[in-house]
């Protein structure tokens, strides 16, 4: 083979190693069952099962890893602390590392079951992390896989702890007073991905052993978390999607900034807000870090006059 032709080689190989960058957001975003099972071996893989512990050990894709929201956050337990929050850089590093990412990883994270907002909750984390063009979920997680024909295995994988640079951390947390600054301007919009009954005031929410105030953040929109998937947990269409936004207010070119009760859910509706092209935050604290604050407006629909 020629110097030419061996260039080229070198060149396609590396472009098969990867998802397609080119053409809509979600092409960067998302991998099929399909392209998984070509790239299963490639040295730089990295696959995150998110789900339970037991699952997991009925059966999971080989060579993946078991991942909860342990392995990359921080909880505080106590009466003012918060549930589920992003850990420092240097901590979330190590917790990377431990995870087997390095700094050449290409990581895919699926979800066992139904576990769709804690495998976005990871593919977030990844993004914040600054590790986002190597970042990708599963499309349809484990069941899509099973049904493509992918193996799988009981069998877990040796120890691997991965090596990173310093994170890159990215500014895409925001505090109550960012979301109250931006609630009504042009160019955001705040969106609860919370199930419908909480953003209605219908049902109240809790977290770390106190009950949250009731309703929605005031001039929030409301795009719940499990409206982004089909009843087999694949993405709905762009075209769905994009109707969904559409109809709960959110603008074209809007940057979405998400919350739920404690930012787990709500990073499946920012997952399927980057797939239609828009910028996205989220509100680490969410409406549990929100009810504490008396000066933070919340609307309740179902109060009485």
């Amino acid at each position: 083979m020629n110097l030419r032709a061996s260039t080229v080689a070198a060149l396609a190989a590396t472009f098969l190693a990867v998802p397609a960058q080119a053409g809509s957001p979600r092409d960067a975003l998302v991998v099929s069952a399909d392209w998984l099972k070509g790239h299963l071996s490639d040295p730089d893989l990295v696959l995150l099962h998110v789900g339970d512990k037991d699952g997991y050990a009925e059966k999971h894709i080989p060579g993946a890893r078991h991942t909860m929201l342990p392995d990359v956050s921080v909880t505080d337990k106590t009466a003012k602390g918060l549930v589920l929050e992003m850990p420092p850089a240097e901590e979330l590093r190590t917790k990377l590392e431990a995870l087997g990412i390095s700094d050449r990883s290409k990581v895919v994270v699926y979800y066992g079951k139904d576990w769709v907002s804690p495998t976005t909750r990871v593919v977030f984390t990844l993004d914040y992390a600054g590790l986002g063009k190597n970042a990708f979920l599963l499309d349809g997680g484990l069941d899509a896989w099973v049904r493509a024909g992918g193996a799988v295995t009981q069998e877990a994988p040796a120890a691997k702890t991965g090596t990173l640079s310093p994170l890159k951390i990215r500014p895409l947390v925001v505090d109550a007073a960012t979301v109250q600054s931006r609630l009504g301007k042009k160019g955001f919009a705040v969106v609860d991905g919370r199930a419908s009954a909480f953003y209605d005031g219908t049902d109240t929410g809790g977290s770390n052993g106190s009950e949250h105030r009731t309703g929605h953040i005031a001039g929030a929109l409301s795009i719940p978390f499990t409206s982004i998937t089909r009843d087999d947990l694949m993405l709905k269409s762009p075209d769905e999607l994009q109707a969904l936004f559409t109809k709960a207010g959110v603008k074209p070119g809007d940057t979405v900034i998400g919350y739920c009760h404690i930012g787990m859910q709500t990073t499946a509706m920012l997952f399927a807000a980057r797939t239609l092209g828009h910028e996205v935050l989220l509100y680490d604290g969410s409406f549990q870090d929100w009810s504490r604050r008396a000066d933070a407006p919340v609307a309740n629909p179902a109060a009485k006059p």
